[in-house]
């Protein structure tokens, strides 16, 4: 019989401290995302090449970075947020890593199209083992008052992935040959599946008093739902970030777009676009986390509010800097502005969530968070814009992406109002 008892969030004091182990916990957690986002833009920092060897098209790339590694990432993250919430979350990050990075080996011996795809479509079932278990992990580790900055921390694994992505591909693949990156990626992975021992699992919050673990999937998915209809901030904040989401992953062409459109060389397109990467995306993330944990103290909101107010002053350098001729200092200003908006949002939007769901479905709200920002943000981002980009420009597909960030200011404005009406 369903389990109708009322969802209960136990109290968690605002200035409790954070102890030591939260931060190598934090420490390890954003390890393994660096693993986890130089995997996922591999295709992105390879595209030229790819296309080349390999015959693809710019809306095959798209693909390969979006709708076929995203579907199955979204669809198996479902499942890994419910058994976050029941099982252990650190065996369920090793088994992860270890499929996603044998997999990425295996893309290694592609000769088409297909052969990536479908190692890749098993790269997104691993990689979607990592941020429900990763965040329902510092959810119930730091106090809710350092909440955002340690999830823009946990994040800032996607501006150095990227950039030692860009980076390593850049210098390795003119020496060694594309297929070398893979193979090298799949192993470093494996490796580091021996730091899971480092990991000490904190207790898990619990429901009514009940630990989480001895409910079945069954009352999850009810409680689940229940929340989802009783506080809709929670799904206009993924709505809004699937509109940011859609961008970000739309910039994945920027190599190719420096390459064909703006007359770059490969390795130094790489290469800046690495250093562009680490720099700003560093500096989005510090920034993004700062700035949402100082509006929540201050506002009913307030980490809604941040994200709104964050998409509207980043999007006009994003569309100067798509628009614009290379080589001027405005042109590399807009450029690390607009890199620096594509991180800035993750860490306020998965704490902003993570705060209005149940605490005992803090990983299962993620994983509905990745569904919704996936499906509607980083599959189409990419397929679209390089869709664009095969019958127009790069540059226009990558324009028409600031505009659909533009348009997650909406929701953001509309989930801050509920909070702030108690909703």
């Amino acid at each position: 019989m369903t389990d109708r008892r009322p969802l209960s969030d136990p109290p968690r004091p605002a200035d409790a401290a954070v102890p030591r182990h939260a931060w190598v916990l934090l420490a390890l957690l954003a390890l393994f995302n660096v693993l986890n986002f130089v995997d996922r833009q591999l295709i992105a920092a390879l595209a030229p090449l790819l296309i080349d060897e390999l015959g693809l098209t710019r809306a095959d790339v798209g693909l390969l970075a979006g709708f076929a590694f995203v579907v199955i990432y979204t669809v198996a993250g479902m499942g890994m947020g419910l058994a976050a919430d029941r099982w252990s979350r650190r065996l369920i990050i090793g088994v992860g890593l270890t499929l996603w990075s044998a997999m990425t080996a295996v893309s290694g011996a592609a000769r088409s199209f297909a052969g990536l795809a479908v190692p890749r479509l098993f790269v997104g079932i691993g990689e979607a083992a990592l941020a429900p278990a990763a965040m329902s992990l510092l959810a119930d580790t730091f106090p809710a008052r350092r909440l955002g900055m340690a999830s823009s921390i946990y994040y800032t694994g996607l501006p150095i992935g990227t950039a030692v992505s860009l980076i390593a591909a850049g210098w390795a693949a003119p020496r060694f040959g594309w297929r070398t990156c893979f193979y090298a990626l799949g192993a470093l992975g494996i490796a580091a599946t021996a730091l899971l021992a480092l990991i000490r699992e904190p207790a898990r919050a619990t429901r009514n008093g009940t630990p989480a673990a001895a409910a079945s999937a069954g009352v999850l998915v009810t409680d689940l739902i229940a929340a989802l209809r009783a506080r809709p901030a929670m799904i206009l904040l993924m709505v809004g970030g699937a509109a940011l989401a859609y961008a970000s992953a739309s910039a994945m062409h920027g190599v190719t777009w420096l390459v064909q459109e703006r007359g770059f060389p490969y390795a130094r397109a790489a290469f800046s676009a690495g250093l562009m990467a680490v720099a700003a995306g560093l500096t989005g993330n510090v920034i993004g986390g700062w700035f949402s944990d100082w509006c929540r103290a201050r506002w009913a909101g307030g980490r809604a509010w941040s994200l709104a107010i964050m998409t509207a002053a980043f999007a006009p350098f994003s569309a100067a800097f798509y628009t614009m001729e290379p080589g001027s200092a405005a042109f590399y200003t807009c450029w690390f502005v607009s890199s620096a908006s594509t991180v800035a949002y993750f860490g306020p939007t998965y704490a902003a969530v993570q705060e209005l769901a149940p605490a005992h479905l803090r990983a299962s709200a993620v994983a509905v968070a990745l569904l919704v920002m996936n499906l509607a943000g980083v599959g189409p981002g990419p397929w679209v814009t390089g869709l664009i980009g095969d019958r127009a420009s790069l540059g226009l597909g990558l324009l028409v992406s600031t505009a659909v960030t533009c348009a997650g200011i909406v929701p953001f404005a509309l989930a801050a109002r509920l909070i702030r009406a108690g909703r």
